[in-house]
């Protein structure tokens, strides 16, 4: 059974800077991975996803030149370094892993087979 689990939320002001880690185990493929966020009241959105071998990355909008997705050495890891926070970054933030390959498309929740509990990065302006 996959496991994902994630860290590094917290409490930062706005203009900082967080990292974010995640890690899938229990599984043998390689997956795609991807983070999502979940804001009070609001639906889960996409944020950011990188495919099994980091050669394709998609960015929600709002991310981009801000937000770095990353993979990590060991297999089936992957961080997301966001800067520049601004306070409507605060949500909860979900990684989320597939197999399969990643296409522009596959920024809906459905489209992942495992997802971590969460982590909470509440910015403070």
């Amino acid at each position: 059974q996959v496991q994902v689990l994630e860290s590094g939320g917290g409490l930062v002001q706005a203009g900082g800077s967080v990292r974010l880690s995640c890690a899938a185990s229990g599984g043998s493929s390689d997956y795609a991975m991807a983070w999502f966020r979940q804001a009070p009241g609001k639906e889960r959105e996409f944020v950011a996803a990188i495919s099994d071998i980091g050669s394709i990355i998609y960015y929600e909008e709002s991310v981009k030149g801000r937000f770095t997705i990353i993979r990590g050495n060991a297999k089936n890891t992957v961080y997301l370094q966001m800067n520049s926070l601004k306070s409507e970054d605060t949500a909860i933030y979900y990684c989320a892993a597939k197999t399969g390959m990643l296409f522009s498309t596959t920024r809906r929740p459905i489209h992942w087979h495992h997802w971590g509990q969460g982590t909470q990065v509440t910015v403070s302006s």
